[in-house]
């Protein structure tokens, strides 16, 4: 049984634009992307079913939030992909969600980790946030990666989340355990958000649609 992405969209929370970013990013198993788009009605209900995240467990008083939008190829020299997709290699998602973002990178290193959202929902985490470039643009308009980034976590099925990536390191294991699948809401003008590990009820914002760049 399936229903229309409208009905989805209500369901999760969120516009028809926001669902087909998810259905396209292939972490819902059994969506219709052919002719009129469907959602499959097992899938909605375990989404609906996925609890939100427990950010007061990090330590840190703010988390930056990732904020992708589905794969989208580019011409560059470090990267072939940004944004998150499960057809991706797990390179190739690395290089895809670790730069370049227009954001604060101190304020990013600080958080420890970085929770990666589609539709609201932790798709993947990445750590190693210690080491930044910068573009060498002035200003706010400047854009930052990190090289060193590690990919602690990725999910290749939001129903039945499972990290795919298998880290070596026990902490990066611990905290894409904590973070994955987890539905985790953020607000932001760009990619980057930050969200405070302690939020009030009335700091509780709509499901994200956020773009990678």
């Amino acid at each position: 049984m399936f229903v229309t992405t409208g009905q989805a969209g209500t369901a999760l929370g969120c516009s028809i634009p926001t669902v087909k970013k998810l259905m396209a990013t292939g972490v819902v198993p059994g969506v219709r992307e052919t002719g009129r788009q469907v959602f499959p009605l097992a899938a909605l209900q375990r989404l609906q079913a996925r609890p939100a995240v427990d950010l007061t467990v990090l330590g840190t008083a703010e988390v930056a939030v990732l904020r992708s939008d589905a794969p989208a190829k580019v011409d560059e020299p470090d990267r072939e992909w940004i944004g998150f997709g499960t057809a991706l290699g797990r390179a190739q998602l690395l290089a895809a969600l670790s730069g370049w973002w227009r954001c604060d990178p101190a304020r990013v290193a600080a958080g420890g980790v970085l929770p990666v959202t589609v539709a609201g929902f932790v798709v993947a985490v990445l750590t190693g946030l210690d080491e930044w470039e910068a573009d060498g643009t002035v200003g706010t308009a400047g854009r930052y990666r990190f090289p060193r980034a590690r990919l602690a976590g990725y999910l290749t099925d939001l129903t039945v989340p499972a990290n795919a990536a298998g880290p070596a390191d026990p902490e990066d294991a611990r905290l894409a355990g904590l973070l994955l699948g987890t539905r985790l809401a953020s607000v932001s003008g760009g990619p980057i958000a930050y969200v405070t590990t302690r939020p009030t009820t009335a700091d509780q914002p709509a499901a994200d649609g956020g773009v990678t760049r």
